[in-house]
């Protein structure tokens, strides 16, 4: 049996330095830290971190005890951060890098009178920060959605997350609508590069293994691209899930990982495959 991982499996850059900055202070064994929301969607991550003293809260009204908190690579919406400004509160802001790029674009746009579009899913934090930045008017739209009726200015920024091609096709849609278009692409270099590696691999095996949280949204988008290309895919959070009958005759295997997917998961994946297939 043979396993193939592609190269930039595992933590991208925003998702690294944010879980660095955790970590960190989380050996300084502070009081009173934690996480607006998981810093990451990785469960397994966000559960070691709390083993070290610092847990996720997701509404900083139920705690008394706040001395600082520590800002989700997500971002937050601008309202949130000002009241966190107004209650004096230290800001560990492990904001990636990306995501604060795409929220000064939303920001532009809706100053220069754009209708903001963002491309990503409604309800993911990322998107309902971008949201926040852009104000009145921005409407989200995701890869399968049509477009509404838009005004003659429209600004399109985009969830770090999403592929190439879902941007191709809200940019073409727009342009029925709109006399003018002004695009930010904020993809992540690394979520391209990622799903152009996996579509590889995906291409030369027999089964695809696709590690890391199932509420990770760019974790979903590579489940999403291996099915597409008719090989059996199954997403996995651990390598406890992996069942003998999945690669029972299986002679070429492949393993991606999302973004927020640590390198310890996925070893333990190759090693659990390793183990099945002798």
């Amino acid at each position: 049996m043979e396993i193939l991982i592609t190269k930039t499996a595992g933590f991208c850059f925003g998702v690294k330095r944010a879980i660095d900055i955790a970590f960190r202070i989380a050996r300084e064994k502070r009081k009173g830290v934690f996480t607006l929301g998981p810093i990451i969607h990785n469960p397994q991550v966000v559960e070691k971190l709390a083993e070290k003293g610092i847990v996720p809260i997701h509404d900083m009204r139920t705690k008394k005890d706040i001395k600082a908190l520590i800002i989700r690579t997500h971002g937050i919406p601008l309202n949130i951060s000002r009241e966190l400004d107004s209650k004096g509160y230290e800001i560990i802001d492990a904001t990636c890098p990306f995501v604060k790029k795409a929220q000064y674009y939303a920001k532009l746009l809706s100053e220069e009178g754009y209708q903001v579009v963002i491309l990503g899913e409604k309800n993911h934090p990322e998107v309902k920060s971008l949201m926040s930045y852009a104000r009145k008017n921005a409407i989200v739209v995701n890869a399968q959605s049509c477009l509404p009726k838009l005004k003659n200015k429209v600004g399109i920024v985009v969830q770090t997350t999403q592929p190439l091609e879902a941007l191709k096709k809200v940019i073409s849609e727009a342009t029925e609508h709109a006399k003018e278009i002004k695009v930010y692409n904020t993809i992540c270099n690394s979520t391209a590069q990622r799903l152009r590696e996996t579509a590889n691999v995906a291409a030369k095996v027999d089964v695809m293994f696709v590690v890391g949280g199932k509420n990770s949204a760019n974790t979903t988008q590579l489940t999403k691209l291996c099915k597409s290309l008719s090989v059996p895919t199954y997403h996995i959070e651990t390598s406890a899930e992996i069942k003998k009958a999945w690669i029972k005759r299986a002679k070429k295997i492949g393993i991606t990982a999302g973004a927020s997917t640590p390198t310890w998961i996925i070893k333990e994946v190759k090693v659990r495959i390793s183990d099945i297939g002798g």
